[in-house]
């Protein structure tokens, strides 16, 4: 099959499902297709730093979203390029912690800290992190980064805490589970960290909390639909999955759904599938909305040149990445239900906005940012 390149506008796309969902909206464009990226918020901006280039090559790119003025920027590349960073956004500044350093595929797992102050748009080195590891997932909490899993070879459990102000890291009590390609998100002082692959499973559905208060972790209901290579995301009490890759029901190998977990309830729901499947996606929160940037929708092996589901195997490339960032937006923390903002174009030709209240079936247009009508 040849190549296909997607890249799409403002183009709104409601998806609506009985169990609940949302829509979604696309907005500007990446500079360039790139997919295994590492995707935080600093500042009030959207930042995707490294990943995988269309061709397998590893970047070194650097970019930043501004919502208001729906785009991108590009910055400061990155000194050393990784593909399959974590990256976080603490005290105005972004740090990509980890990653491949190869120049193609997932070699050379790498132990830096690269930490980008846009102030002064100059990139500086932290301590090293304990283990050299790509494919790893980064949560903030209590002005403490914690670096969670990835790969350095074999799937790694590994799990370490850094103190900017002392610029040390410490080793904390290993995951139950050692993966990779996992998804972590904070919910009221703890870590969840849900999915991911290792040797056992290229599909994992595991659940787990730490207390940092104890110290321990402990296991909690399994991930409806099993995945890796997916987002994660909490907005209130409620822990979202996007995506992701290990899909043998379909030909392309990725997922569509949405699956987000209550803390309150202690159980998943479905919610209506993305508009594209993806994965190599990362998510980062912003004003009560989830943004995922970039991400293939195709998952193909390297040896072959027809899609296929992935094999479990540490080298893969896809040859279909999706250009644009998707949004949700978060509201009512009890019900896990969403709010979402889609662009749709008025009579003038000019962007408005529609909001679809999931909890209460309605609709509601938005004239300007400050200003909600009911339809």
């Amino acid at each position: 099959m040849k190549p296909v390149w997607v890249g799409l506008g403002l183009v709104g796309w409601l998806a609506l499902g009985q169990s609940g969902g949302g829509s979604w909206q696309t907005l500007a464009l990446l500079s360039e297709p790139r997919q295994e990226v590492g995707v935080a918020e600093v500042n009030g901006e959207i930042y995707v730093a490294g990943g995988f280039l269309a061709g397998g090559e590893t970047s070194d790119k650097l970019e930043a979203y501004a919502p208001a003025e729906n785009r991108w920027r590009t910055l400061s590349p990155l000194p050393v390029a990784v593909n399959h960073p974590a990256a976080v956004g603490l005290n105005g500044k972004l740090y990509v912690l980890g990653g491949y350093q190869s120049p193609q595929g997932l070699a050379g797992p790498s132990n830096t800290v690269q930490v980008y102050d846009p102030a002064t748009a100059a990139w500086s080195q932290a301590v090293p992190m304990p283990s050299a590891r790509g494919g790893l997932t980064a949560v903030v909490l209590d002005g403490k980064i914690y670096a969670v899993g990835g790969a350095g070879g074999p799937s790694l459990g590994d799990f370490a805490v850094f103190d900017p102000g002392g610029n040390t890291w410490t080793a904390l009590p290993a995951m139950l589970t050692p993966r990779d390609h996992t998804g972590a998100a904070t919910i009221a002082g703890k870590i969840y960290v849900v999915g991911g692959r290792n040797q056992r499973s290229f599909t994992l559905n595991t659940l787990e909390v730490y207390d940092p208060q104890t110290r321990k972790w402990a296991a909690l209901a399994p991930m409806p639909t099993g995945r890796s290579g997916h987002a994660v995301a909490a907005l209130g009490n409620c822990l979202y999955a996007f995506g992701g890759e290990g899909n043998r029901q379909s030909p392309a190998g990725t997922f569509p759904q949405v699956e987000v977990y209550s803390v309150r309830t202690g159980k998943w729901s479905s919610l209506a599938n993305m508009p594209t499947p993806r994965h190599g996606i990362a998510a980062a929160t912003l004003s009560g909305k989830i943004y995922l940037p970039a991400g293939a929708w195709e998952q193909w092996r390297t040896t072959r040149s027809s899609p296929r589901p992935l094999a479990p195997t540490r080298r893969t490339a896809s040859s279909r990445v999706f250009l644009s960032t998707q949004v949700w937006r978060f509201r009512g923390e009890d019900k896990c239900v969403s709010v979402s903002v889609c662009p749709r174009l008025n009579a003038a030709g000019s962007a408005g906005f529609f909001a679809f209240d999931v909890g209460r079936r309605q609709g509601y247009s938005l004239s300007s940012p400050s200003r909600l009508e009911r339809l």
